[in-house]
């Protein structure tokens, strides 16, 4: 018995929801200096993760098999 396609995508979904609250949440809290120690390399890998989650979404929901 094969799986729902809405749940095949759950994974990849909830992934790319929790990467980009993560990315936005340090974007916003190292811009109010609470994370100001942070170095800019950590803000663009946290970024970097994000897109390559949303294609690997955009893939998937893509794919009809």
């Amino acid at each position: 018995m094969s799986k729902s396609p809405s749940f095949k995508h759950f994974s990849v979904t909830l992934a790319l929801i929790v990467s980009v609250v993560i990315t936005l949440t340090t974007y916003v809290l190292r811009g109010l200096g609470i994370l100001g120690f942070m170095p800019g390399i950590v803000i663009l890998l946290l970024i970097t993760i994000s897109v390559f989650i949303a294609i690997v979404y955009g893939i998937s929901v893509r794919r009809r098999f």
